[in-house]
């Protein structure tokens, strides 16, 4: 619980400061158990006389100053929006993102303008450096290890995308005050588990508490970066899929988003076949074997499913990719399937983790045979995916979310909302005022560096 934003909400709304203190305490308590009244109800005091000065800043007179303590209010939530759930809203507010990024005058080769994997920079006039980082899957945070095990996969496989071979991990953990230790230690032998299953070292990190005194409950709150170097030849970004290439796919059992649609299901044994390595062995196999530089993209299939990455690919390099149905099923682990097919989850909105594979055709059978992967389709002319479904041509395309994967999110449901575009539009003119707010600072630091 965000006792902070608890404090801030109650004043917003006017509650008398007596109310807030007898409400808050108590539920302090409810999860404090070691705790007397009489320490919670001086927290929650201490709480509320910091939020109240914090919150005069409305008073100050220099307007820019109060701009900078002030965020641009959307007006709309990150639920509401979809951010996070691998849908529509959320490509749409990673877009908005990218364009703080591009407003700025510092350049990537790839940056998060073209929502790839990864981002790319090039040194030396030859050399690429490739880095990702991704956060834990939420509802693994009562499941460390695993959690820890899937977010360190998915960042590897982030960076192995790009063509990159993958040299260091670094991690960030963040544990909410009631929080047992062993939930760091678990969560980084999760780590090390795949560290050194590829032989990738786990080279640094930090460790903190969520929130500090502010957040009580037993929250973990993780990411996972990784680091790659290209030596040779050029990254296979999304951008570089071209017309006439056929589409190849692994087989793909699934990670942090099976791993959770089996624990919340009871599909229990699902779990042995998320924990492997075949993506990163793969892909370091297309490289040990100089195989890279005859791949035009590769992806993992993760941001909602096979809609999401092959629409934001689609948008990307400004081509149809054409898939066939019967053949893309192929690729999803049978006892995966069975487990998708029987909750009734869509598998094309939900992370298999397949390496795809964007080529060339007469490199096709050289790929297959190093990787294991089937042709599952191909590049045309156009903008959209399509799916064949007995020689019908469906178009592919995201849900708002991604397929509601457990008994929480088919409550939630994938449904746009009604007022969706009206949403995006408060969103983009937050975006718009963040950038204002990054130019007057720059201006201001540059303004200083005259001056010296």
């Amino acid at each position: 619980m965000d006792l902070e934003g608890y404090v801030r909400r109650c004043l917003k709304k006017n509650i008398p400061e007596n109310k807030i203190i007898e409400d808050g305490f108590k539920r302090i308590l409810e999860i404090k158990e070691d705790i007397d009244e009489e320490f919670a109800k001086k927290f929650i005091k201490a709480i509320l006389e910091e939020v109240k000065t914090t919150e005069k800043f409305k008073e100050i007179k220099d307007d820019n100053l109060k701009n900078l303590l002030r965020y641009p209010e959307s007006k709309v939530t990150m639920g509401k929006m979809g951010v996070g759930s691998r849908g529509e809203g959320d490509f749409f507010v990673h877009r908005e993102i990218a364009r703080i990024v591009k407003s700025t005058n510092v350049k990537a080769y790839v940056s998060t303008e073209e929502q790839d994997d990864a981002g790319i920079v090039k040194v030396d006039n030859s050399k690429y450096i490739v880095a990702a980082i991704d956060g834990t899957h939420s509802r693994l945070s009562d499941f460390p290890f695993l959690g820890g095990f899937h977010v360190t996969r998915a960042a590897l496989r982030d960076v192995y995308v790009m063509g990159a071979e993958a040299v260091a991990l670094i991690s960030d953990i963040h544990l909410a005050d009631d929080g047992d230790v062993g939930k760091i230690f678990d969560f980084t032998a999760g780590i090390c588990a795949v560290s050194e299953a590829v032989n990738v070292p786990l080279i640094g990190g930090s460790t903190l508490r969520v929130g500090g005194d502010m957040v009580i409950g037993e929250r973990l709150v993780s990411a996972v970066g990784a680091i790659g170097v290209i030596k040779e030849g050029k990254p296979t970004a999304r951008r570089n899929a071209e017309v006439g290439d056929i589409i190849l796919m692994t087989e793909g059992s699934g990670g942090g988003t099976i791993t959770t649609t089996a624990l919340y299901y009871g599909w229990f044994d699902v779990i042995y076949e998320t924990l492997n390595v075949d993506f990163i062995k793969a892909c370091q196999s297309l490289i040990k074997n100089n195989l890279v530089n005859k791949i035009h993209a590769m992806t993992d299939v993760t941001n909602g499913g096979l809609r999401g990455d092959a629409y934001e690919i689609s948008k990307t390099a400004n081509v149809s990719l054409v898939f066939d149905k019967n053949k893309v099923y192929k690729t999803i682990n049978p006892k995966v399937l069975k487990m998708l097919e029987a909750l009734n989850i869509d598998p094309l909105g939900v992370s298999t983790d397949s390496l795809m594979i964007i080529c060339p055709e007469e490199y096709a059978n050289e790929i297959k045979k190093v990787t294991g992967a089937i042709e599952v389709g191909y590049v045309e002319k156009g903008n959209e995916s399509y799916l064949i479904e007995e020689n019908k041509r469906i178009p592919l395309k995201p849900m708002f979310r991604e397929s509601a994967y457990t008994p929480v999110k088919k409550v939630v449901g994938e449904k746009k909302p009604e007022n969706f575009e009206e949403m995006k539009e408060k969103v983009r003119k937050a975006c718009d005022e963040a950038i204002k707010k990054k130019d007057f600072v720059v201006k201001m630091l540059k303004s200083r560096e005259k001056l010296k």
